[in-house]
């Protein structure tokens, strides 16, 4: 199975290299992760892992989950991954280790939500002239449109609703694996708010 690891995102940081050199990090709390469901071919049609992450309390879980988790204990997430061959066993336990110290991953996560917006915030429009007879147009869009065909061709640009959308940042490093809290330190910065959830792909 390609690593995969489910975290939720703690805050933004920095720590200092052996040179001194001052490094901006995301600090995640991973795993550790638990299989709850191994899918096979013969059974399911297609081969995947099911992976269960972090706490909830029981009464706010369903019964068919309830049911279907039994006695692994209850999970905020449940992540699928499908053509997995690691050889696991529902129960399994993954943690942190499965990474190393300097190697790059690729992370997904919700971007924040930022509400509807005009074009001048959502796509840097630089607005309209504020002089030669012009008022109030700085944060207008002008014209959406031609004679021919009638019609707002699709993709224009135009306001709308902005962010909250799954976004993944490819090739940052892992500064630091402390295995002990179970955190990950990812160089750079990570999208979505403190507390979102976060895929960490090897």
């Amino acid at each position: 199975m390609a690593k995969l690891m489910l975290a939720k995102k703690i805050q933004m940081s920095q720590i200092f290299d052996e040179a001194g050199n001052v490094l901006p990090v995301t600090i995640l709390r991973a795993g550790p992760l638990t299989v709850t469901q191994v899918k096979t071919k013969e059974k399911d049609k297609y081969e995947a892992v099911q992976l269960g992450f972090g706490s909830k309390k029981e009464k706010n879980i369903s019964k068919p989950v309830r049911g279907h988790l039994k006695d692994l204990g209850s999970f905020a997430w449940l992540k699928e991954v499908k053509n997995a061959d690691g050889g696991y066993k529902r129960g399994d336990k993954i943690d942190v280790t499965i990474f190393k110290e300097g190697e790059n991953v690729n992370v997904r996560s919700l971007s924040k939500g930022k509400g509807f917006q005009g074009a001048v915030k959502r796509h840097g429009f630089r607005g309209g002239s504020r002089t030669h007879g012009q008022k109030h147009s700085e944060r207008e869009v002008g014209s959406i449109g031609a004679t021919w065909p009638q019609r707002v061709i699709k993709g224009k640009r135009m306001p709308g609703r902005m962010g909250g959308k799954r976004v993944t940042v490819k090739n940052l490093k892992i500064v630091k694996i402390d295995s002990e809290n179970n955190l990950l330190y990812v160089s750079g910065a990570l999208p979505g708010g403190n507390g979102s959830f976060v895929e960490v792909m090897g």
